[in-house]
């Protein structure tokens, strides 16, 4: 069998079927082998950073139990894909790249010249450092057991991706069809995670006995654990309070126990919760500079902290727990069963305190704005109210606006680009998504992160996704705009002087995608009711001029519950 078809059935049998790329002449075969197999999907982008993004969203919107896949040719096609390859190694996300790489008889091997073959370029020593695995494919036997290998690590433990660059001339040689039988069948090897152990588990129930006004937090490596729902509903049930991260936003819904997220840009309700709370138990959250604040001795100030990671390099980081548990969130969540005893001298006004908290900061933070970000949200939520949608927000200012408003309930979910923050990723990865659930999915964006991936509003328009666009257009390149009004005094190069954005309205109608420009709230809601009606391509331009400040937020140095603008929160 030609190698570029064992690589296709491979591939379909692990259910790997949809694969995003930019036609290349070194991915030509595999290509021509995907598409004679009338079993895959294949979506050619328009820029291979899109295709990366893309495959990024297949596996978000499987909760990890898919693999993306997404091709790049040799040389810039390759090292275009290297932003969303980072993407998913820092958001622990199983995604399958594979680069054409030029003939072996062609490559410059260990001489000590830049280049031999055209577009010839060491792909694999350039992503390393962001991939579980990479690897160039140096003999044509090694090619299926590597492929197996690459699945099984990409899929085991904290996940990520995997890089494999094929040289052209590998890809048309033959392997031998028992080999193909053999690795095509052959069970993945699973690497095995320690398990929580009896004596930490004993002491975690007597910190939790202790405890008057105990405080979980969800983090990125627990949005997509299995038990997660389940045991969120047994804290609901037993008055406990929760909050997330960004990334355990995306899939926790809301209810009047869940106060929302912790961070520089995080609710005041959730970062005082942070600060008051006596035992703060974090499952799967690295607990970095933009979720503690700079002060690291004064977050959680008055808890005994327990922290639950896979990583164990995570743990005792930034930092130190009073209790480590180096394992997954499944193992933990299925080994530390909550019942009505677990807190016994549980203070029953805490709870109440936090709705109360809660209530005072629910206010709109923006009252001078003719489209406050608080109220658009507000609105979004009322009118994806009981529908089934997944929402995909950029990076800069409205991926905050979001992230403090946007309420999901079960059939929803939100992604976002986590450690990357890659301003462009929401477009694409909107479209590995949609292809994904073949539902209704809203992109958040702002005029400066849609230039980066605009050229795929054809493939949507192209492929007919019910992928709705909403650009929040402030033509300002806000949240840098926002840090150069703290620290340089209002100088803004670079941010408003000399950057501009062009009418989204006008581009997405020569696209042929219909679109609606907005610039006051009633327009709003008239929009989002069309959206809410809507299945198909769609652009909603917001026009939202002068809206370049992100509130709440922490200003470097300060403490976690002292955000800006003051707000002075009573407890009572």
């Amino acid at each position: 069998m030609k190698a570029s078809d064992a690589v296709a059935s491979f591939l379909l049998k692990h259910q790997i079927n949809t694969c995003f790329e930019l036609v290349g002449g070194m991915i030509t075969h595999l290509l021509d082998s995907f598409a004679e197999t009338k079993q895959f999907n294949i979506i050619s982008m328009h820029h291979e950073q899109a295709a990366a993004f893309a495959a990024e969203g297949v596996a978000r919107y499987s909760k990890g139990k898919r693999i993306g896949l997404a091709l790049g040719t040799s040389g810039p096609g390759a090292t275009n894909l290297i932003t969303g390859i980072g993407s998913c190694w820092f958001d622990s996300i199983p995604c399958l790249f594979i680069t054409g790489q030029v003939n072996t008889n062609e490559q410059k091997g260990k001489r000590g010249i830049r280049q031999q073959g055209f577009q010839e370029l060491e792909i694999v020593e350039v992503v390393s450092s962001i991939t579980k695995f990479s690897i160039k494919i140096e003999e044509v036997s090694s090619l299926l057991p590597t492929l197996h290998k690459a699945v099984s690590l990409m899929l085991s433990g904290r996940q990520g991706p995997v890089l494999i660059d094929i040289p052209n001339n590998i890809q048309k040689m033959d392997v031998p069809n028992s080999d193909v039988e053999y690795w095509v069948n052959q069970p993945l090897i699973m690497e095995i995670t320690p398990e929580p152990e009896q004596k930490d588990l004993l002491k975690l129930l007597s910190l939790c006995a202790d405890s008057n006004k105990p405080l979980i937090c969800v983090g990125g490596g627990a949005r997509n654990s299995s038990f997660l729902s389940d045991w969120l509903q047994v804290l609901n049930n037993n008055n406990l309070p929760y909050v997330s991260t960004l990334m355990g936003h995306e899939r926790t819904t809301v209810t009047d126990c869940y106060f929302n997220m912790i961070g520089s840009y995080g609710n005041r309700e959730a970062n005082w919760a942070i600060q008051n709370c006596d035992l703060l138990i974090v499952i799967g959250a690295r607990l970095d500079v933009r979720q503690t604040g700079s002060d690291t001795n004064d977050f959680a100030r008055n808890a005994k902290i327990v922290q639950i990671d896979i990583d164990p390099s995570q743990l005792d980081n930034r930092i130190c727990a009073d209790l480590n548990f180096c394992c997954s969130a499944d193992d933990f969540l299925k080994s530390f069963q909550i019942s009505s005893s677990t807190f016994p001298n549980l203070d029953k006004h805490w709870i109440n305190q936090l709705r109360n908290i809660r209530s005072q900061a629910d206010r709109d933070e923006y009252p001078e704005s003719e489209i406050s970000p608080s109220i658009f949200f507000k609105l979004l939520n009322d009118a994806m109210h009981g529908k089934r949608v997944d929402y995909v927000c950029d990076v800069g200012n409205h991926q905050m606006w979001a992230a403090h408003s946007i309420r999901i309930n079960s059939e929803q979910a939100v992604h976002y680009s986590g450690g990357m923050g890659a301003m462009g990723f929401a477009l694409p990865a909107a479209i590995g998504v949609a292809v994904t659930s073949q539902s209704k999915v809203i992109v958040i964006t702002g005029d400066g992160s849609l230039q980066i991936n605009i050229q795929e509003l054809d493939t949507i328009k192209r492929l007919n996704l019910d992928i709705t666009v909403i650009v929040l257009n402030n033509f300002t390149l806000g949240m840098v705009k926002n840090f150069q009004d703290m620290y340089f005094n209002g100088r803004d190069q670079s941010t408003k002087k000399g950057y501009s954005s062009p009418s989204f309205e006008k581009i997405s109608k020569a696209y042929e995608i219909g679109a609606i420009r907005v610039s006051n709230i009633n327009q709003v809601k008239d929009a989002l009711r069309v959206v809410s009606q809507n299945c198909g391509p769609m652009l909603i331009e917001v026009l939202m001029e002068g809206a370049t400040e992100c509130r709440p937020r922490l200003a470097f140095g300060s403490k976690l519950d002292e955000q800006f603008p003051h707000f002075d929160i009573s407890s009572q």
